[in-house]
Order: C-alpha cells, then structure tokens, then sequence
C-alpha cells in the first residue's frame, strides 16, 4: 500500500460530568496507588478456554462478582489493562479478545459477526462458570455488548458504554475506508506498517484515537498489531472481521433497547469524531434505566487507556446503584 493511502486510512477512519484533569498513571479509583500493569506481565496471565467457537484469549484477575470488558477494533483485551489494575480488588475481570482480533484462536470458517461474538462471549461464560457479569464495552466491542444484552437479559447486571456503535451509526462513516482495505486484501499489510514505523503509528493511528499519542507506546502498538500479521489465516481473519462490521449488526435493536431494565451508565470522549456526543444522547434516550452521561473534555475513542481513572470511578459509581 502507498505510503498516503495508509495516512489516509489512519487518520480519517480509526479515529476508530466533566473532568477537568485525569491521572493516567497508578492512581486507584478508591485511593491508593497501583503498578501498572505492562505487555509483558499481560501476555504473562493471559489464559486460553476451549469454546465451540475455537480458543479464546482471555485475562482474569480478582475474585467475586465479574466484570466483563469487551475491547474495540483493532485492538484487544489489553485496552482494558489501567481499569483492570483498578478494579481487579473490587471485582472478577475478565477481559477477552474477540474472534479476528488479539490472541483468539478459531478456526478458518468460523463467523467473525457480531451475533457469533456474542454467542462466543456466551459460551467463554460458561466455561467458566460465569452466569452472569457487569458489562463494560467500547468501540466495535459496544456493538456486541448490546447485542449480548438482547440475547441474554438475564446474564447482565449493569452495562457501562464508552464511544461505541448505536443503530443509527454502525458500522460509522468514518470506518468504510478499513472495510474497503479489508475487502482488497489490503488492511493487514497497512496495519503490518506500524511494527516496523513505531513513529508513524503514534502520528496517524494514534493522533486519531489518543488525546496524547506519545502514549502509545512501542509495546502496545506491538501487542496489538503482531497478531493480526502474524500467519496468513489470521491476516485473512482480520479481514473478515471488518467485513462483517457491514451490513449494520445493529439494525432493529432499539425496540429491545427500549425495553431493558438494566442500569447503563455512559462515559463518552468529547472529541471523537467517529463516535460523535449526539451517539452518547441516543443510548441516553434510548435506554429506560441510563444514569446519564459523562463526557471527557479532549477524549477521543481510545481514551479508556489514557483515562482509567475515570473508567474506574464511573464502573464502580454504576455497581453501588449511586
């Protein structure tokens, strides 16, 4: 791929209450300070469950009631490491990688949909006994939490929704140029570019979807890019999953949304223009039992990496009913 068409792809498509200033670093939500948690040490706990849909990748820390974390595209579990550090002493997280992205292994012919994910998610519950979780979701990854919520009432506690897919915007504009590359074949070698030009992540990809770039750092744009390239089947699945995100995995929700008697909280970065503050309005009006909406003042779509404070505080304000 040229040089432009890759910039273009990345700046134009990943793009993919109040704070006034957020500690990014080791702060705890309820005090105290927590040592971040590194791509080694994640890669370190990361487990595999033998589901009907393949191996899932998956990291689980902390005891008691469980919170599920579903990442965004194309990223991974590792999205969710600052509010794991967090809230792994208040909850059991589990945080895993969806079907075509991160460190899941599935088979060649297996459905990357939406509805496949969240029968995924389903059987990765039971497997390990899970009956039912407080949902957290961002990106690509909200689109499933919703539709996981439709399916399954009974198995969700509370759903806490970042810049995410409503009915009206999904997949959004902003994300047909990644679908167009992925039905050329094109997407994992633009995305292979970033292993070999750290630089050139940080100021396309990570301008796009980070209020602070330099925080993207080599070892997490390595943790999320390798997989993808790493074998033939998995650039292929790659491509898969971006093709499903059309036709809209959405259509026809919002008459069950209406209906749901789950507490949902939204936690919304101000300045993402794929997901933009009128979406945050919708799931708001949509959803009979919402706690209302939190923008973040400069945050783009990523911002549960630079702002897990925030993350925190809301999930735990959201599971005491406050």
């Amino acid at each position: 791929m040229k040089r432009r068409e890759f910039l273009l792809w990345t700046s134009a498509t990943l793009a993919v209450g109040c704070v006034s200033h957020v500690d990014a670093g080791g702060s705890r939500a309820g005090g105290g300070v927590v040592r971040p948690t590194d791509a080694a040490a994640f890669r370190a706990s990361r487990r595999f469950a033998a589901t009907p849909f393949g191996r899932v990748a998956y990291v689980d820390r902390g005891a008691g009631d469980v919170a599920l974390f579903l990442h965004g595209a194309p990223l991974n579990g590792f999205q969710w490491r600052g509010a794991i550090d967090r809230l792994s002493s208040r909850r059991r997280c589990i945080a895993p990688d969806f079907m075509g992205l991160g460190y899941s292994e599935v088979p060649e012919h297996q459905s990357l949909a939406a509805s496949a994910q969240v029968g995924m998610l389903a059987a990765l519950l039971d497997s390990l006994g899970v009956s039912q979780v407080d949902v957290v979701a961002s990106d690509s990854g909200g689109a499933v939490a919703q539709l996981f919520l439709v399916r399954y009432p009974e198995r969700v506690r509370t759903l806490l929704l970042t810049n995410c897919d409503t009915e009206p915007n999904s997949p959004p504009p902003k994300v047909q140029p990644a679908i167009d590359l992925a039905r050329a074949g094109a997407l994992a070698d633009a995305t292979a570019q970033w292993l070999v030009d750290k630089a050139l992540a940080r100021s396309t990809f990570g301008a796009a979807v980070f209020k602070d770039p330099s925080r993207f750092e080599d070892e997490t744009i390595e943790y999320y890019a390798a997989p993808l390239v790493s074998t033939p089947l998995r650039r292929a699945q790659y491509h898969a999953f971006h093709l499903a995100l059309a036709p809209n995995p959405l259509a026809g929700i919002e008459a069950h949304l209406l209906r749901s008697e789950v507490p949902v909280r939204i936690v919304w970065g101000e300045s993402d223009d794929i997901f933009s503050p009128e979406d945050a309005h919708y799931l708001d009006r949509t959803f009979p039992r919402s706690r209302g909406i939190r923008f973040v003042p400069g945050a783009k779509l990523f911002f549960q990496e630079e702002f897990p404070d925030v993350i925190a505080e809301e999930a735990e304000r959201l599971w005491r009913g406050t």
